[in-house]
Formats: C-alpha cells, sequence, structure tokens
C-alpha cells in the first residue's frame, strides 16, 4: 500500500464514521431542530465519499441540492410548523416500539448480509469517462428525459404545497355577512401633521 491508497482509505473510515455517527444522531436526538442540522453532515459526508469515487459532479450535485436546498427546506419547515403540543401516552405503544425494532433489525440483516456477498474488487478494466459531466448531461437531455422533467414537476409540486401550507395561518377569514368597502383595508395609524418651518 503507497501513501496515496494510506490517505484515501484514512479518509474513507474518518467520512464514514462521521455518516454513521450524524445518522445517529439525527434518528436518536430529541430537539429536531439538531436532527436536522446533523442531516446535513451526513449529506456532506456523503459528497466526501463522492468525492473520493471521484464523481465530482455528483458530489457538487450532493451539496448544492441536498445541503444547499433540501435541508434548508426542511429547517425552514420545522421552524415555521413546529407547534409544540401535549405529550399523551398511547394505548398499546410497547406494541408499536416492538415492531419497529423487528422491522429495523430485519432490514440491518438484509443490508449485512449484502455486504458480506457483494464482492467487493475495483474492476479496473471497466468503460473509463474522462468528463463525467458531459456525459451526465447527453444521458439526462436523451435517455433520462422524461424522469428529469418528471422529477422537476414533482420538486414543483411540494414547493407550492409547502407555501400553501406555511401561509395556511395568514389568510384572512372573510365575514359572513355582507362586507362594507373598508372591510378588507389594513388599518393604519392616522399621520400626525407635521407643520412645515417657515
Amino acid at each position: 500500500m503507497n501513501i496515496a491508497e494510506g490517505v484515501q482509505l484514512g479518509a474513507f473510515v474518518v467520512l464514514a464514521v462521521l455518516v454513521i455517527s450524524a445518522a445517529l444522531g439525527v434518528v436518536l436526538l430529541s430537539n429536531i431542530v439538531y436532527s436536522a442540522f446533523l442531516l446535513g453532515g451526513v449529506f456532506l459526508s456523503i459528497s466526501g465519499i463522492y468525492i473520493l469515487l471521484n464523481a465530482d459532479f455528483v458530489a457538487a450535485a450532493q451539496i448544492l441540492i441536498y445541503v444547499g436546498a433540501v435541508n434548508v427546506l426542511i429547517l425552514f419547515a420545522i421552524m415555521l410548523v413546529n407547534k409544540r403540543e401535549d405529550f399523551a401516552e398511547l394505548p398499546g405503544r410497547w406494541i408499536r416500539k416492538l415492531s419497529t425494532a423487528v422491522v429495523c433489525g430485519g432490514i440491518f440483516a438484509l443490508l449485512s448480509t449484502m455486504i458480506l456477498v457483494t464482492p467487493w474488487q475495483i474492476n479496473t478494466a471497466g468503460p473509463f469517462v474522462e468528463d463525467t459531466l458531459v456525459a451526465l448531461g447527453k444521458h439526462f437531455f436523451s435517455d433520462f428525459l422524461l424522469p428529469f422533467e418528471l422529477a422537476s414537476v414533482l420538486l414543483l409540486m411540494a414547493m407550492v404545497g409547502a407555501i400553501i401550507l406555511a401561509r395556511r395561518d395568514l389568510i384572512p377569514e372573510l365575514p359572513t355577512e355582507k362586507s362594507t368597502a373598508t372591510a378588507l383595508t389594513l388599518p393604519e395609524r392616522p399621520r400626525e401633521l407635521t407643520s412645515t418651518p417657515k
């Protein structure tokens, strides 16, 4: 093992520890704002792993889209609609905890099995792409044009829905009786007339 391979392995170990610890913080912390910030840390660590895989465009897209847009949108949604409610004990809560533990244990066993049976040798005989940005652009606007446009429409619908949910409390309630002309005017403080100095 030369120095470059040792540095790459060490960087991968550090990034993997960051991803796992931040993901555990997202799940286990009780403060939802801290969980959202740690989710941004998960996204940043994953972009570092993409850089180690020489996927520069995917790493930049990970930072721009997930950290710069999705995570900020999650933080804004949490801060806008974070209404405190009284905690009420649900009946049969242990059944939900047990079923959640069974599902999580099954997923963990499945992923562990896939890690053990997957051949992790690097295939160096495959095709090497010199400019990944050009290759991804060609695929986006030829083979995957329809899924790309559908994803943009779905993101637009989600953004419009988030705006409507955030502005729901600001919509004024119209009175039931006949409204006069001054019903929709904003209340203003009367301006005091200032005498101009002669």
